[in-house]
């Protein structure tokens, strides 16, 4: 009995342990053995490579922010008759495509697609495809904000008959004072930056972030309507056909985090649920004898995280209780089983305190990490749950941003 308990925690151990840390050592350590053995991939810095780009933008009832967005994307640092606007305002009802018709006839590069049925993001993006023209497409949100050589930096990258994606930065922009929900979220995405760095290195980038990425136009397949995680199929798709995609930290989007853990954890929760979703579209990329790399680092970085981890806490925490007071023998004595329940009982108290207090809007740096990485884990449950039941839809709930 102890010996089966014994296996069961220590391997949830493990595997957890390799989901948030030892993949990005593994695969920081074999970035070094191929730099080392000079196998790295070719750089891309030909400031001559300008293709004809449209920059498309899925904008449902987003008027407080399109005008920013607008003229954010009409400083964008590419020549002019290279780069096309397209807003797809799909249904909106609050004037956003009022406003955009109004700014047509001062800025020629613009064109809108509206309707009057919202149908959702992806389906935004499958009705601009065939209205497309220029050999590279780019997708960004609404409420972000791109730095001035995002185009040229993502752009480049292309030239390269190989690579058929690009993923741009998601930056969290955080105040000093910002409430838990936007400070953990944004050492999350400064840890998911610093793999997405490692993955590009060794292979592919797992996956694009909605706010910022781009693609080969003819590569991009009719996506089904009730995708939740339309970056992650696209870029993961056009994966799976051979071409690499990288990603580009010098092309970014800066976003405010959600405007309250509440509004977080409904994102985390749609988010987790596409994740599974994604790995039942995306079966054959398990196979790691046909995509070698591309299933290594799918697998690691992206299944592991979704499907794994958030249920091999429950384990390893069920499984210490009875260690912690069984006395028969074993590879540890119980008092060390002890030890290890006193440091989760400890680790998951201070999350609770963390969630009370951001409740109350009183902010701890010290309660970071545990707050926001069992709020995550927990999130992912959630999303396993509402995937199993079947409750999801193109049709993204618009989640408050912070002001």
């Amino acid at each position: 009995m102890k010996l089966a308990l014994e296996i069961l925690f220590w391997l949830g151990i493990f595997l957890v342990l390799y989901t948030y840390i030892g993949y990005g050592v593994l695969v920081w350590a074999l970035v070094k053995i191929r730099k080392a053995m000079g196998i790295s991939w070719p750089p891309a810095n030909d400031p001559t490579y300008l293709p004809p780009v449209t920059l498309v933008v899925p904008a449902y009832n987003e008027r407080a922010y399109i005008e920013t967005k607008l003229h954010n994307s009409l400083s964008l640092d590419y020549p002019a008759g290279q780069l096309q606007l397209l807003f797809v305002t799909e249904g909106s009802t609050d004037g956003t495509t009022e406003f955009l018709e109004a700014q047509r006839s001062k800025y020629p590069a613009v064109r809108v697609m509206g309707g009057t049925e919202r149908r959702g993001k992806i389906e935004a993006m499958n009705m601009a495809m065939p209205q497309i023209t220029t050999p590279l497409v780019i997708f960004t949100d609404a409420n972000t904000k791109l730095n001035t050589q995002a185009i040229k930096n993502i752009i480049r990258h292309f030239k390269n008959p190989k690579v058929g994606a690009v993923a741009g930065e998601k930056r969290i922009e955080v105040a000093e004072n910002e409430a838990a929900a936007g400070a953990g979220e944004g050492l999350y995405w400064k840890y998911e930056s610093f793999l997405k760095k490692l993955d590009t290195e060794l292979y592919s980038v797992v996956g694009a972030a909605g706010e910022l990425f781009a693609v080969r136009t003819d590569l991009f397949g009719h996506v089904e309507k009730d995708t939740l995680l339309d970056d992650f199929v696209i870029s993961l798709r056009i994966a799976g056909q051979g071409y690499r995609v990288i990603y580009e930290p010098e092309a970014y989007a800066i976003e405010r985090p959600s405007f309250s853990i509440t509004d977080e954890q409904k994102r985390k929760i749609r988010i987790a649920a596409g994740g599974f979703q994604a790995i039942g579209r995306l079966t054959h990329l398990l196979n790691v004898f046909r995509y070698g790399w591309l299933s290594f680092q799918y697998i690691s970085h992206r299944a592991m995280r979704w499907a794994v981890a958030p249920f091999c806490l429950i384990i390893i925490f069920l499984a210490n209780i009875p260690l912690a007071f069984l006395d028969r023998e074993g590879w540890l004595a119980a008092p060390v089983y002890q030890v290890l329940l006193g440091a989760q009982v400890l680790f998951y108290g201070a999350a609770l305190v963390g969630n009370a207090l951001e409740n109350r809007k009183v902010r701890v740096k010290l309660l970071f990490v545990p707050y926001y990485f069992s709020f995550m884990n927990w999130c992912a449950i959630l999303g396993y749950l509402r995937y199993r039941r079947g409750t999801t839809s193109g049709i993204w709930e618009k989640v408050r941003r912070a002001e």
